[in-house]
C-alpha cells in the first residue's frame, strides 16, 4: 500500500515494520469506513493516502496509543474537511453575491458635494428614519445590518463572533435591507430629485 512507500529512510527498522504491520492488519477496514462516507473510489484513495501520510509523519515524531481509534479519528477529519472546503466556499460566494444584492445603496444621500440646507435636512432625517426603521427590525436582523453596514464587519466575523453560519446571516441581512429600502424610499426620491 502507499503508506509503505511514504516510509521515510530515518525510520527505524521496528518503526518500518510497524507501519507495514498497520497497514496489513487495518488497511481494509479503514478503506471500507471512508468508500461509504466518500462520493467515489478516487476520493477515498485520496483521503486513505492522506490517512496514511499523517501516520507516517507522525509516528515518526513519536508513538501514537491506540493506532486504531487514531486512523479512524484522522480518517473522520479528513473526509469533514474535504465537505467543509467546497461548503466554504460556496458560503463565500453566496456572502459576495449577498454583497452585490443586498449592499445598502444609500451612499448618496453622503457623496453629494452640495451642502444645502435641503440636503442637510435630509441627511438629518435619514438618520432618524433609519434609526426608526432598525428599531422595527427583529433583533438578530438588526444586529447583523448594524455590524455588516455599519461597523463593516464580514459575514465570516460576525458568524464567529454569533456561532451563526453565514448562510442563516446573508439572509438576516437581506431580510433587513428589504425592510429598510422600503421604509427609505420615499427619502431616496426626495435625493435623487436633488440631483435633476
Amino acid at each position: 500500500m502507499d503508506a509503505v512507500r511514504q516510509i521515510p529512510i530515518t525510520m527505524s527498522t521496528e518503526q518500518k515494520r510497524r507501519v507495514s504491520q498497520v497497514v496489513s492488519d487495518m488497511g481494509r477496514g479503514l478503506m471500507r469506513f471512508i468508500r461509504v462516507r466518500v462520493s467515489s473510489e478516487s476520493e477515498a484513495e485520496d483521503v486513505m493516502q492522506d490517512v496514511w501520510q499523517q501516520f507516517v509523519t507522525t509516528l515518526d515524531a513519536g508513538a501514537i496509543e491506540q493506532v486504531g481509534a487514531w486512523l479512524y479519528t484522522v480518517a473522520r477529519n479528513k473526509i469533514i474537511d474535504r465537505y467543509r472546503k467546497p461548503r466554504m466556499a460556496s458560503l463565500e460566494a453566496m456572502a459576495a453575491d449577498a454583497e452585490s444584492e443586498t449592499a445598502f445603496d444609500f451612499a448618496d444621500f453622503f457623496l453629494r458635494d452640495d451642502v444645502t440646507p435641503r440636503t442637510e435636512h435630509l441627511r438629518s432625517q435619514f438618520w432618524e428614519k433609519l434609526h426608526a426603521a432598525l428599531a422595527d427590525l427583529p433583533e438578530e436582523q438588526r444586529q447583523v445590518f448594524v455590524w455588516h453596514e455599519l461597523e463593516a464587519l464580514s459575514f465570516q466575523d460576525i458568524s464567529e463572533l454569533t456561532g451563526e453560519n453565514m448562510n442563516t446571516l446573508i439572509t438576516r441581512k437581506r431580510y433587513a435591507v428589504l425592510h429598510l429600502r422600503k421604509r427609505l424610499e420615499p427619502l431616496r426620491d426626495e435625493f435623487r430629485s436633488l440631483k435633476s
